[in-house]
């Protein structure tokens, strides 16, 4: 969906102008991987309006394959405005205008089906899942175990305001159950399912899924392999999952970082972690490189931001713990040529 970004802070009853923007869970992980030199497909519909241009256009200047992108004649595209105050804050406000939206009207019957399946990996997202009913049926054919099913990653991302009833949350939870990869935010689990036991906790109500990373903010972030000997269709594809020590966990310090927004730092972390699986790295630099992406966006202001080129993240993450500890990132960083510009460890 389009995004709208305030010209200075205040309420939106306040802001006299935005700044146009793209936006969207999943189309933020997409346009990250693809910055990174990755084969990618964004697989979703919009309005045949300036906005619907505009995303397609956008999201494909970033060497995304749009070509399964459908345009709907009787709906728009779906936008949205927010403030310049952080998710959660006492002063964040959020307008969505993506009900009847192209996107939400989404179902098994208009989507292509073999075309979203034909990866390696599948990032899906509750939001999809909490635009309608079509799109959580299209989300639940998805990830149902099948032959040929490609590794399924799911980001929780519980936005209350979405859902259109209380069921939201166990809906979360199936879904979440039903994936290789899960990505889940300490605070959105105990907002969504009442969980407080920390990453554990976590863990004890989704034991199912092969990889579970639990982000925790600022501390960092604790990820869980799977102790089962074959996790659902992983051996198509034995690199994403392979080289991972069975039945363990780890936790990774984030780093610290010169925030100017956090908007879309989530989507980014997942980018960075997807990058490195696909890459069959170790877990804990799976985690770092999640890290790395995530510190990316969290320095610029919009929802997006290019990653670090590989060259300069593999010598940040081949740092030993000490000194990845010591890592202080600042707008800019990731144009840095050398660990030393903009990467400061006082």
């Amino acid at each position: 969906m389009v995004t709208f970004l305030p010209s200075r802070p205040g309420r939106l009853a306040d802001v006299p102008s935005f700044i146009r923007g793209i936006g969207g869970a999943e189309s933020n992980v997409v346009c990250g991987l693809a910055a990174a030199g990755l084969a990618v497909r964004w697989v979703s519909r919009v309005g045949v309006d300036g906005f619907g241009d505009h995303l397609v256009e956008t999201i494909g200047g970033y060497g995304v394959d749009v070509s399964a992108v459908g345009r709907d004649p009787s709906r728009p595209t779906g936008v949205y405005f927010r403030t310049a105050g952080e998710r959660g804050s006492d002063g964040h406000e959020v307008a969505y205008y993506r009900a009847g939206s192209a996107a939400s009207a989404m179902s098994v019957a208009d989507v292509d089906l073999s075309v979203v399946r034909a990866g390696r990996v599948l990032h899906l997202s509750g939001i999809t899942a909490a635009l309608s009913s079509e799109c959580l049926e299209l989300v639940r054919e998805l990830m149902t175990p099948a032959p040929g099913r490609p590794l399924v990653s799911f980001d929780v991302n519980h936005r209350a305001g979405l859902w259109r009833d209380a069921e939201g949350p166990r809906v979360l939870l199936e879904l979440a159950r039903g994936a290789d990869i899960v990505f889940v935010g300490e605070d959105e689990a105990e907002e969504a399912w009442g969980v407080t036991g920390g990453p554990a906790g976590i863990r004890a109500v989704l034991p199912e899924p092969g990889v579970l990373v639990v982000k925790q903010g600022g501390k960092g972030a604790t990820a869980f392999v799977s102790a089962a000997a074959e996790w659902g269709p992983v051996a198509q594809f034995p690199a994403p999952l392979g080289g991972l020590q069975p039945a363990s966990s780890m936790f990774v310090p984030a780093l610290s970082v010169d925030v100017v927004a956090t908007t879309g730092a989530g989507d980014a972390f997942a980018a960075g972690f997807l990058a490195a699986t696909l890459r069959n790295l170790p877990l804990r630099d799976r985690l770092r490189h999640g890290h790395l992406w995530a510190a990316a966006v969290l320095t610029a202001p919009g929802d997006l931001a290019p990653p670090p080129c590989r060259a300069h993240a593999d010598r940040l993450v081949a740092l030993g713990d000490d000194v990845w500890g010591r890592l202080r990132l600042g707008p800019g960083w990731t144009q840095a040529e050398t660990a030393s510009e903009e990467v400061r460890t006082p």
